[in-house]
């Protein structure tokens, strides 16, 4: 292949990613899974678990380059103003004991240029971090997938809230087309002086109570729908349509256990990981007491000038010459007494140890309750859903009935109001008992750890 067509080929495809992310970013029809996938790439909270996964592995990295040698070039440059004054016995010279006779030693420029290496081949504490940092990159993706967990939640009640308010004001806008057919024929009646003004009236009345209703729940609705685009990460001014309808029907009842395994839970997890990095501490501060080697080393030209020419060389002349100066060393560490320190350092290691192992037991406790309650909540939540449903077919086929016979003339208007406000309000129970059902369901799948794998 040609480079002008590799260079073509690269450019097609860097156009068509382009695209894909744009279209992707305008996207504004979602089912719940879409909903939920746009949110793990736009969810400001998702997406700074994310960047901690990546930010553990850097410090990850981080900590294995601390036990490699670090090697280090320098350049030193000085110029004497005033060149040092030492002051040597002046018995060499002839003088009387005890005096001193200032001389000056040295070149108005020096110059020092040269590498150093030192490399820590015993320490306790790096040894310590090379184990920690496995501990804490498991940290980082437990918070990953907690987060997500926290996402998938947030977005499902978000995107069921708005799916069920829309079915009840379908519910509200069936019962005005409805009442508004009798609230019209009880003009036309009382125009005909067959009924009195007040039964017009008391139509009237649930007429506008319930466009009233109809009214709150349409202005819910860009309410319910700019916290779904919160939750996804949307712009709150992008419009959005869900393609996923509230199927009622397909709603079946799941017996749930309630003995979790409380392993499976994130949090779980990650409590986990935290008290293998404080038992790691523990290990760390009692062998802090182990002796630590490295090693150094240094290999440096030294130049000295009365003018500033160091890049003139010339090896018989003395005063334009480089000298080496070359030096290995160890240094070997023996901590004897630091003032109690590392054993009050140790201690305090230990207790913050005992501490996470509480807070995993009440942990373990508490997921425990948090797993019964939630079964408990669906189990009441799915009971009160169906005596709910119940009690909204019943509530239909009195409305249903109340209408006919207010039609035939031989029912009341008031039966009619009573049978649509209870219409009404078993509507309103209902959904109300599906979105906690569906809520309750979602909390047991949190609570057991099974929301997301």
């Amino acid at each position: 292949m040609t480079p002008l067509k590799k260079y073509a080929l690269l450019l097609m495809i860097a156009v068509i990613a382009h695209q894909t992310k744009a279209q992707e970013a305008n996207k504004s029809s979602f089912s719940l899974q879409e909903a939920i996938d746009y949110a793990m790439k736009n969810s400001p909270n998702y997406l700074n678990a994310e960047l901690d996964l990546k930010n553990a592995d850097y410090r990850r990295k981080e900590i294995t380059g601390m036990g490699l040698p670090q090697i280090n070039g320098s350049v030193d440059m000085k110029d004497y103003i005033d060149i040092p004054t030492s002051l040597i016995p002046g018995q060499i010279f002839g003088g009387a004991p005890g005096s001193f006779i200032p001389v000056k030693f040295g070149t108005k420029y020096q110059t020092t240029a040269g590498v150093s290496a030192s490399w820590n081949i015993l320490n306790s504490d790096y040894f310590f971090g090379l184990k920690a940092q496995n501990v804490f990159m498991d940290l980082a993706k437990i918070n990953v997938t907690r987060s997500k967990a926290d996402v998938v939640s947030a977005v499902s009640k978000a995107y069921y809230t708005v799916l069920i308010s829309r079915e009840r004001i379908k519910a509200l806008e069936g019962n005005i087309a409805t009442l508004k057919k009798n609230y019209d024929d009880a003009k036309v009646a009382n125009a005909q002086g067959l009924i009195e003004l007040i039964d017009v009236e008391r139509l009237e009345v649930q007429y506008n109570n319930l466009n009233t209703e109809r009214d709150k729940a349409l202005n819910s609705i860009p309410v319910a729908e700019a916290f779904l685009k919160f939750q996804m990460g949307c712009q709150i001014n992008q419009p959005i349509t869900l393609t996923d309808a509230l199927n009622t029907q397909s709603i079946d009842f799941q017996e749930l256990s309630t003995t979790v395994d409380v392993t499976q839970r994130p949090d779980y997890k990650l409590m986990q990981a935290q008290q293998a990095m404080y038992d790691l501490d523990v290990k760390r501060q009692k062998v802090g007491f182990a002796p630590s080697l490295s090693i150094y080393g240094s290999y440096q030209y030294n130049a000295q000038r009365n003018a500033f020419t160091f890049l003139d060389f010339d090896k018989n002349d003395q005063t334009k010459q480089w000298f080496k100066i070359s030096m290995v060393g160890a240094t070997l560490n023996l901590p004897i007494f630091t003032g109690m320190q590392r054993v009050n350092r140790l201690q305090q290691a230990k207790i913050t140890a005992a501490k996470g192992r509480n807070t995993i037991n009440n942990l373990m406790l508490g997921a425990q309750l948090e797993a019964n309650t939630a079964s408990i909540n669906y189990t009441n939540a799915y009971q009160t859903l169906l005596r709910q449903q119940k009690n909204m077919e019943l509530a239909q086929h009195v409305a249903d009935v109340a209408s006919k016979k207010y039609e035939s003339g031989v029912g009341t208007n008031t039966d009619l109001i009573i049978a649509q406000t209870s219409l009404v309000t078993a509507q309103t129970n209902y959904y109300s008992s599906l979105f906690d059902m569906i809520v309750a369901k979602l909390d047991y799948q949190k609570a057991i750890g099974t929301l997301v794998k």
